[in-house]
């Protein structure tokens, strides 16, 4: 038993080593290659439970996003390895030192790389803040401690690495890595929206569906919320419209494009307008811009509007057809209104 003196003992030690273990973790206890000697654990493990996706069409998609963002970080010098799980659950993870994994299930739910690249981004995130690193410093901290006051040589390293990932991150942790994933994403050249895409659809989802990514509903809406606040800080426009759950209109005050009201495969008419907005976005702030410069070219069946080599809307014939006029005559609508944007 213990006594009263060591009990006190303990106490006061417990508040100093708390101290320290607070001062020490946002500066790294754990050193990089142990990061990333823990990572390659995790990461064989992972790839022991589950397969990976043999389609080297889609790897490489994944690749490309990926590197596309680590340019961009803050801890661009890890290797970082991206792979595709053939698990058709809607979920990505990221392990210590930069081993991303993607589920096949979350790619059929985001057609688009600008969808992709706001999750992947997010992961990233991740690992540039070293989530996973400091929950596994407190908890390594915690588990010396109790080794001092009760004589437990305490769990191997390894073991509470795993405890700390499998733990998942706290709500702190989540929204800092939905602000990189926005602000990497963006940096690396895609749409202003597509972290809010990603988002949203991940809050659609039946409840049963929802992963780590995304289980806690109340917090969802709360982090949708804060994508839209940062989008609004940094005056991104033109924006979107909800006029209903099967229409949306990209606006920018008084100003707007003709409503969508179909989709595109799995881009549903929402998800259109964002593309669209955030295209707007990215060539109202190109140098010379010029109402001129837009162009319809032919796709089929479909007409396409161009800005320059940008596409910014595909006009389809489902969409003429909600309207019952010729996809000419729609697309007609779409360059009037174009050319009447006041920037």
């Amino acid at each position: 038993m213990l006594n009263a003196k060591r009990i006190f003992s303990a106490f006061v030690n417990l508040f100093v080593i708390q101290l320290f273990i607070l001062s020490q973790a946002s500066a790294g206890l754990i050193g990089t290659q142990q990061e990333i000697e823990m990572g390659k654990e995790v990461a064989r493990q992972i790839e022991e439970k589950y397969p990976l996706l043999d389609d080297a069409e889609v790897q490489a998609r994944i690749d490309r996003i990926g590197k596309n963002i680590v340019a961009v970080c803050d801890r661009p010098d890890l290797p970082y390895t991206f792979k595709v799980l053939d698990v058709d659950e809607v979920n990505a993870m990221a392990a210590p030192g930069g081993f991303i994994y993607v589920y096949s299930g979350l790619i059929k739910l985001m057609p688009t790389d600008d969808e992709l690249a706001g999750i992947i981004g997010h992961e990233i995130g991740h690992v540039v803040k070293r989530h996973s690193m400091g929950q596994l410093e407190k908890n390594l901290g915690i588990s010396l401690i109790f080794g001092g006051i009760f004589g437990d040589k305490g769990k191997p390293l390894q073991s509470i690495a795993l405890s700390a990932i499998s733990a998942g991150y706290s709500r702190s942790d989540e929204r800092q890595a939905d602000l990189l994933g926005y602000q990497q994403s963006v940096k690396a050249g895609y749409n202003q929206y597509g972290m809010l895409m990603g988002l949203t659809k991940l809050y659609e989802l039946n409840p049963k569906q929802r992963n780590d990514l995304f289980s806690d509903h109340p917090e969802a809406s709360a982090r949708i919320e804060l994508m839209k606040q940062y989008l609004a800080e940094a005056h991104v426009t033109p924006t979107v419209k909800q006029i209903d759950a099967n229409a949306a209109q990209v606006v920018d005050g008084d100003w707007s494009l003709p409503a969508i009201h179909t989709g595109v495969g799995a881009t549903g008419p929402l998800y259109r307008a964002y593309l669209v907005a955030g295209r707007l976005y990215d060539i109202k702030n190109l140098e010379n811009y010029s109402k001129d410069k837009y162009e319809i070219r032919e796709m089929g069946r479909d007409l396409a509007i161009y800005y320059d080599d940008r596409n910014v809307v595909t006009v389809t014939s489902e969409d003429a057809a909600f309207y019952e006029v010729s996809v000419r005559t729609l697309a007609d609508r779409y360059m009037e209104s174009l050319r009447n944007w006041s920037i």
